[in-house]
């Protein structure tokens, strides 16, 4: 995590400290999450940053003193439901003109979407975008302080490390070991609002599987959004099977799943790893998206219906 995220966690911290509210007297936060289990990784990032920030967990919208919507713009029904959502955060902000509201996520990655936010959502303090995590602080203060309303969509592409994260499934945790895609599947936005592939180093993403273990996890599902490619943009040798063999010698008392997986990239080594460790559970989500060779070209998937059962036939 940078100097400049903790540095803004702990000034607001000291804010509300110098207010009294501490203990049972501190602000609370609340998240809505719209969208796929790398969101929800992301939501639980944006808690672990609220309680670096001295805000203690809310049951609803309406006893927070800070709200984080965390969008999706995969489809366009994912993208009504949480302006929906936010314009009901409206009346809210009316009777608590304190009320800190911030949009994430996918959908305020485009720019015309946090204009749109920005010009009907006057209530709406500030936007950031999905590489843009580590900024909540700073935009948390700066709204605390009367600053002007802020509208971050151009971050630039980070990892994210170091960012604390606070799960409500302690027995079951996400665990993201890349971000981004390379693929540009024709019908889908994801490599432009979430760039291109990213992976983590390796040893960083064993150290904090170690410390879920440690802390109760006994379920880990790696995340990325074409998790079977980790590795592919990193110098060292490392790839999602030998990362797999390696997460799985960990001691403890757990089981490991990834998602999602792309056909082109589902390898003999990767199968072997699921039928051969133990601590694998014996699930691969592997997308067919059509039956078709003509649509799967003009989908650009990379691969045909018939490599498709070839590997199904290897499964």
């Amino acid at each position: 995590m940078q100097n400049s995220t903790k540095e803004a966690a702990s000034a607001v911290a000291r804010y509300f400290a110098d207010l009294g509210m501490t203990g049972n007297m501190a602000p609370k936060y609340f998240v809505r999450t719209f969208g796929c289990q790398q969101n929800e990784a992301d939501s639980e990032k944006l808690a672990g940053l609220a309680a670096l920030m001295g805000y203690t967990a809310a049951d609803s919208p309406e006893e927070a003193s800070l709200i984080l919507v965390n969008t999706c713009a995969v489809r366009r029904h994912a993208e009504d439901r949480a302006l929906s959502v936010i314009g009901e955060y409206k009346h809210i902000k009316a009777l608590h003109p304190e009320l800190v509201i911030g949009v994430g996520g996918c959908m305020v990655t485009q720019k015309s979407r946090a204009e749109q936010i920005k010009t009907s959502c006057p209530y709406v303090n500030f936007t950031f975008d999905t590489s843009s995590l580590g900024t909540l602080p700073s935009l948390v203060l700066e709204a605390l302080s009367g600053g002007r309303r802020r509208f971050v969509t151009d971050g630039e592409p980070t990892l994210n490390e170091g960012i604390p994260s606070i799960s409500e499934t302690p027995h079951s945790a996400w665990l993201s070991i890349m971000y981004g895609c390379n693929n540009f599947c024709t019908y889908c936005i994801v490599p432009y609002v979430r760039g291109r592939e990213r992976s983590r180093r390796a040893e960083d993403i064993i150290d904090e599987a170690r410390s879920l273990i440690d802390s109760g996890a006994r379920e880990i599902t790696l995340l990325g959004q074409n998790v079977n490619s980790y590795g592919h943009d990193l110098e060292s040798n490392d790839d999602i099977t030998s990362l797999l063999h390696r997460i799985c010698a960990l001691p403890g008392d757990f089981r490991v799943r990834f998602m999602t997986s792309h056909p082109k990239d589902a390898s003999d080594g990767l199968l072997r790893c699921i039928a051969e460790e133990e601590k694998m559970i014996k699930h691969l989500h592997l997308p067919v998206q059509s039956g078709s060779d003509e649509v799967l070209r003009k989908m650009n998937r990379h691969y045909t219906r018939e490599h498709y059962m070839e590997i199904i036939l290897r499964m």
